[in-house]
């Protein structure tokens, strides 16, 4: 198999799932918005958003069984590096008022300007500190 299909497969899957949601639901599938709905939490809510992101932990876990080498499992970094780059995604999300799961696949689909902005600076932010910690272009 192409190594680019399995890429385009996973993209396809999220697209869908993500057309699913809105469409059936009215939903955008942010993962910051959904699992930062469950802590305030209204009645009714927490449901399907407690289904979406069991579903994502579901695939991951099928993937790795089937699919093993797609998730690495082993670091190649701290810890601790782990747990500040996630805390700096986090805030950065929500400083960007989602994450690039809400801006990149939805927001840009609904084609909203305020969602190109927060993608490019992702992605700007994203280069730029790969660069920086990978001792820039090999």
């Amino acid at each position: 198999m192409p190594a680019f299909v399995t890429p385009l497969l996973g993209g396809l899957l999220l697209g869908l799932a993500a057309l699913l949601l809105l469409g059936l639901c009215g939903r955008v599938a942010g993962i910051s918005g959904i699992a930062g709905g469950l802590l305030p939490g209204r009645p009714g809510d927490r449901l399907w958003r407690l289904a979406f992101l069991a579903g994502m932990w579901a695939g991951g876990l099928l993937l790795l069984r089937w699919l093993p080498a797609a998730i690495p499992t082993a670091l190649t970094t701290s810890r601790l590096t782990l747990v500040l780059a996630g805390l700096l995604v986090g805030f950065g999300a929500g400083l960007g008022r989602g994450c690039t799961s809400g801006h990149g696949v939805c927001g840009l689909g609904l084609q909203s300007r305020r969602s190109l902005v927060a993608v490019l600076v992702f992605m700007t932010v994203a280069i730029v500190t790969a660069q920086l910690t990978r001792g820039g272009v090999s």
